[in-house]
C-alpha cells in the first residue's frame, strides 16, 4: 500500500518532533499570557483600581490555570517518553514481549 508524505511511517520521527515543538510553542504562549494577566492584576491592585478581594479570587484562578498547564506539561513529557522507550524497545528487537525492567 503507498503512502502519502506526511502519513510515510518514514516520516514518523519527523511528525513527532514537529507536534512536540508546536505542543511546547502553545505551552509558551499560555505561560506568557497568564503571567501578563497576573501582572496586571497586581499592578491595579497597587494601583488602587482593582479590588483586592476580586483581585484574590483572580489570583486563585489564575493558579487554578497554572495547574493545569503544569499538568498538560507533564503528560506530554509522559508521552513523549513512553515513544521514545517504545522506540528503544522496537530497535533493541524487544518489541512488546519484553519491557524495560522486567
Amino acid at each position: 500500500m503507498a503512502t502519502v508524505g506526511q502519513h510515510d511511517p518514514a516520516n514518523s520521527d519527523k511528525r513527532r518532533r514537529m507536534a512536540s515543538h508546536a505542543a511546547r510553542a502553545r505551552l509558551n504562549r499560555e505561560i506568557k499570557d497568564l503571567k501578563k494577566r497576573i501582572g496586571e492584576v497586581v499592578e491595579a491592585v497597587l494601583d488602587g483600581t482593582q479590588d483586592r478581594g476580586r483581585a484574590a479570587v483572580a489570583i486563585q484562578g489564575f493558579n487554578s490555570l497554572r495547574g493545569v498547564l503544569e499538568l498538560e506539561r507533564r503528560v506530554r513529557e509522559l508521552d513523549d517518553l513512553e515513544a521514545r522507550l517504545a522506540e528503544l524497545e522496537q530497535a533493541n528487537g524487544n518489541g512488546k514481549e519484553k519491557r524495560w525492567g522486567t
